[in-house]
């Protein structure tokens, strides 16, 4: 099996951790540290894709003149988010993350709403897989 043959939707996250542009920040960190996670995608009430919020972005706050900060999700995502087709391959995954320098991808249906992430830790595990 080639890294061209396997599509995002068989090795992508579909128990997504979300959040709205409303939420809380505080709220929003909790949610990282509870499930253990790296980023929460960011959706309207279509669950549409509005930005996504990352570890990189809290670690931003955290050291940054915001540090004591409170305020919601939409003041600290990232909007200009790269997303994939749940139907796109491994490689073209790899790709877009190499070239946007990001480790999470939210991988939506063909209407645009987000349906899981595919992330960097995904790509790994199965690349180790085929060398076993």
């Amino acid at each position: 099996m080639e890294i061209t043959d396997v599509s995002v939707d068989g090795l992508m996250s579909d128990d997504l951790v979300t959040a709205t542009p409303d939420t809380a920040i505080e709220a929003a960190a909790k949610r990282l540290l509870e499930h253990d996670i790296g980023s929460l995608v960011v959706i309207d009430s279509d669950e549409c894709l509005e930005g996504i919020l990352t570890s990189t972005d809290f670690l931003e706050l955290a050291t940054g003149e915001h540090s004591s900060a409170g305020g919601t999700v939409e003041q600290y995502m990232s909007t200009d988010v790269a997303s994939v087709d749940a139907n796109a391959t491994l490689q073209e995954a790899a790709a877009k993350m190499m070239s946007h320098d990001i480790q999470h991808l939210p991988v939506l249906d063909g209407e645009g709403a987000v349906i899981g992430m595919f992330s960097a830790t995904d790509l790994t595990g199965h690349l180790a897989y085929l060398q076993a």
